[in-house]
């Protein structure tokens, strides 16, 4: 990924930290295509709200005062994950002595990207796939690296983003652990011998978008097909369907203690939570801050964390600073 140099401080990112797994097979590439603009939409809407085109996203549209000088103010959307990883950003640049604003649960990408190119927001937590979806940006390969590499290359010159964190958003398979461990099922490929008697279930729009590139990706041929919608982890529980399309940071997959199935053929484009940045508003410090913070958070974290807010109703804010802490970062 090609990042850029920050205005102040001799620092330069590294590249991103997040693996380069190529694809295996063609057509899998091209399935990839029609659900990056689509990945984080199918449990309940894209993250971000990332509906837009592309001129849609170019506006700034923003009443919004800037910050004053040397203040980084960091933004969020209004959910729940997003608050908790803008908390995060904060407190982690507040460490480094870098003065923080926050403004979180201000609305949809719409709204937040029109603000930072203002520059009335310096940073905000993304998801890579999704925003370049947005901008009307596509991508032949799913993986991380390509995302970003085409980001780099669709983004203005005024925004840009740091380092990918391993962590990610996205549509998986999952099963029940007693499946899981009965059946042998560690991997989407591994429901090739079961399909046929399974029934899978996810929102109204998961069977259109993908039953195709399930066959033509894994060769899963499923038994049924149940619109299942916001009831889907609580189906593959009681044992109502058997695979349900549940997104990786969802509480209930803990909860539940379900078993999202990995994805060796990379059919889900990457969704990695990323800082996107107003480049005149961070400096080497900030940028680093922030990178540290990409290279400790993981999906199998984030979807810990996200148990304390969600289901346990912890202040995100305090969940933010507990695992500041634990990582090292605080």
């Amino acid at each position: 990924m090609s990042t850029f140099t920050p205005l102040s401080g001799s620092a330069t990112p590294r590249p991103t930290g997040a693996a380069a797994v190529r694809r295996t097979a063609s057509v899998a590439a091209l399935a990839a295509l029609a659900l990056a603009a689509t990945a984080c939409s199918s449990s309940g809407g894209d993250p971000l709200g990332g509906g837009a085109s592309t001129s849609a996203a170019a506006g700034t549209g923003t009443s919004a005062a800037a910050a004053p000088g040397g203040t980084v103010v960091v933004g969020s959307a209004n959910f729940p994950e997003n608050v908790l990883l803008g908390s995060i950003y904060a407190q982690a640049l507040r460490a480094k002595g870098v003065k923080v604003e926050e403004k979180f649960n201000i609305g949809s990408r719409e709204v937040l990207y029109g603000q930072l190119q203002s520059g009335s927001l310096s940073v905000l937590p993304e998801y890579n796939g999704a925003l370049l979806a947005y901008l009307g940006g596509k991508s032949a390969d799913p993986t991380a690296a390509a995302v970003n590499a085409e980001l780099t290359k669709t983004l203005p010159a005024s925004l840009g983003i740091l380092e990918s964190s391993p962590a990610e958003d996205k549509d998986t398979l999952s099963v029940s652990q007693e499946s899981a461990d009965k059946l042998g099922l560690k991997s989407i490929a591994d429901l090739a011998a079961k399909a046929g008697e399974f029934t899978i279930g996810g929102p109204p729009e998961f069977k259109s978008r993908q039953e195709q590139p399930l066959k033509d990706v894994y060769g899963l041929t499923f038994k049924e097909w149940k619109s299942t919608g916001e009831t889907t982890a609580n189906a593959v529980k009681d044992g109502s369907i058997q695979v349900g399309n549940v997104f990786s940071t969802d509480p209930k997959i803990t909860q539940l203690k379900l078993v999202p199935l990995s994805d060796p053929k990379n059919l889900f484009g990457a969704q990695n939570v990323t800082p996107l940045v107003n480049k005149a508003k961070v400096d080497a410090t900030a940028t680093g801050a922030l990178n540290a913070v990409s290279a400790k958070l993981d999906t199998a974290g984030l979807l810990a964390l996200m148990k304390k807010v969600a289901v346990d109703k912890e202040d995100p804010s305090a969940v933010a600073k507990e695992w500041l802490k634990s990582s090292g970062l605080s």
